[in-house]
C-alpha cells in the first residue's frame, strides 16, 4: 500500500515537473526554478535532472539548463528578498512558520552575514534545504542588490549543472536502470519524507523553545 501511495505522489509531482518543462522548454525550467527559490516547496531534484535527461534526448544543451535553472533561482530569490525587505523581520517571522523557517533560522542567518559578509549567499545555494530561504536574511538585512544577483546566481549555476549533469549520466543508463525504477521512487519518497519530518520537528523544537524564553522563568 505504502508503495501504491508513494507511486501515486510521485507520479503526480513529477508528471506536474514534466508536463511543465516538456511544454514550454527553458522557461519552464526557469519558471520551476523560481518557484522553488522563493520558498515553495518543489524539489529541484526533480526539476533538473530531468532537464538533464532532455539534454541527453537532445533537447537542451547542459550549459542551456544550468543557466535557465540558476536565472529562477535568481528571480524566486528576488521575489523572497523583495517580501523580507518589504515587511521586514516581523512579517518574515509570522508568515515563515509556513515554510517551516524559524527564529532560530533567521538568527542563525544574521549571524552567518554578520561574521562572512555577503559570500554567503553564494555558498549556501550550493547546500540543499538553506538555499530555499537564504533570500529572506538577506533581504532584512537589506543587502545591495547587485552582489545579492551576482552571488545568487554564481552559486545556482553549479548547483543546478550537477543536478543536470546527474541527469545526463542516468539517461545514457535509461534502459538499465528502469528495471530499478520502482524500487528507486520509493527510496527517493522516503527521503523527502524524512528530510520534511526532521525540518518540521527541528521547527516545532525551536517554537517551543523561543515561547519558553519569552515566558520566562
Amino acid at each position: 500500500m505504502i508503495e501504491g501511495v508513494s507511486k501515486r505522489i510521485l507520479g503526480l509531482l513529477v508528471g506536474f515537473i514534466v508536463g511543465i518543462i516538456e511544454t514550454l522548454g527553458y522557461p519552464g525550467v526557469c519558471m520551476l526554478m523560481a518557484i522553488e527559490s522563493a520558498a515553495i516547496p518543489l524539489p529541484s531534484e526533480v526539476i533538473m535532472p530531468f532537464s538533464g535527461y532532455l539534454v541527453y534526448q537532445g533537447v537542451f544543451t547542459l550549459h542551456g539548463a544550468a543557466f535557465w535553472g540558476a536565472t529562477g533561482c535568481v528571480l524566486g530569490s528576488l521575489l523572497a528578498y523583495a517580501i523580507a525587505a518589504w515587511g521586514g523581520r516581523p512579517l518574515v517571522e509570522r508568515y515563515g512558520r509556513y515554510v517551516f523557517l524559524s527564529r532560530r533560522d533567521l538568527d542563525l542567518a544574521d549571524r552567518l552575514f554578520q561574521r562572512h559578509g555577503s559570500p554567503i549567499i553564494f555558498f549556501s545555494r550550493l547546500m540543499p534545504v538553506v538555499r530555499t530561504f537564504i533570500s529572506l536574511p538577506a533581504g532584512l538585512a537589506r543587502m545591495p542588490l547587485l552582489p545579492f544577483v551576482v552571488f545568487t546566481f554564481l552559486g545556482s549555476y553549479p548547483f543546478c549543472w550537477l543536478l543536470a549533469y546527474f541527469g545526463y549520466r542516468m539517461g545514457q543508463h535509461w534502459s538499465e536502470l528502469e528495471g530499478r525504477f520502482r524500487y528507486l521512487h520509493v527510496a527517493i519518497l522516503a527521503l523527502m519524507v524524512a528530510g520534511a519530518a526532521w525540518w518540521i520537528r527541528r521547527h516545532l523544537l525551536a517554537e517551543r523553545l523561543a515561547a519558553r524564553e519569552t515566558a520566562g522563568p
